[in-house]
């Protein structure tokens, strides 16, 4: 006998009614969050080598800090690898 799947579609139970709450803005932070948020997402080595964001943000200060003592004013762009 083929089992049944008897799980509701909506699973939220009814003591959540969010209808009946006072005071909530939907994405009151969102142009907040948003504004101040860059997410960038690093290949696996590159993860492994840099572990957590003060890791990242100090070795992209110092290429910063390195290209702006080139002779040229911007730095160049690194390609990324092709992709399978």
């Amino acid at each position: 006998m083929k089992e049944v799947n008897r799980k509701p579609k909506d699973d939220l139970r009814p003591e959540y009614d969010f209808a009946k709450m006072k005071g909530g803005v939907r994405g009151k932070y969102a142009a907040r969050f948003r504004s101040g948020t860059n997410l960038v997402l690093l290949d696996p080595e590159i993860a492994k080598a840099f572990p957590t964001d003060a890791s990242v943000n100090q070795i992209l200060r110092v290429v910063l800090d390195l290209t702006s003592r080139l002779p040229f004013k911007k730095p160049v762009p690194a390609r990324s690898p092709k992709r399978k």
